[in-house]
């Protein structure tokens, strides 16, 4: 699979190789923010959740180095609020049993921008 940008990159849960990964998903949810999948493709990760014959795969669009900071993130970098964020989303594949989890890895400001 070729991806605008190098940083991108799939993580499958279940360590299938990818081509069957992607060849199983019944359902896709496409968020711009890590978490945000939770939230609005909720439908679809329940219907496939446990099911033998249904399989999520989500997309994430923005990196989130862009993270709101707060509490015990109020002094952490970029860099250090995209490990987060990654790795917060990848937990979120494990327990929900999706199928993938694309990382499309994009700045925030390159989406608003929409130029590319």
């Amino acid at each position: 699979m070729n991806f605008h940008l190098p940083t991108a990159q799939i993580f499958i849960p279940d360590n299938q190789p990818l081509p069957a990964a992607l060849a199983r998903t019944t359902h896709m949810g496409i968020g711009a923010h890590q978490d945000d999948l939770e939230i609005m493709a909720i439908d679809g990760i329940l219907a496939c959740f446990g099911q033998p014959d249904r399989w999520f795969t989500g997309v994430v669009v923005t990196d989130g180095r862009g993270s709101p900071r707060a509490g015990i993130y109020g002094d952490y970098t970029d860099d250090q609020m995209h490990a987060v964020r990654i790795l917060e989303q990848k937990k979120a594949a494990v327990v929900g049993e999706y199928a993938a989890q694309v990382f499309l890895d994009y700045p925030s400001a390159a989406v608003k921008d929409g130029g590319d």
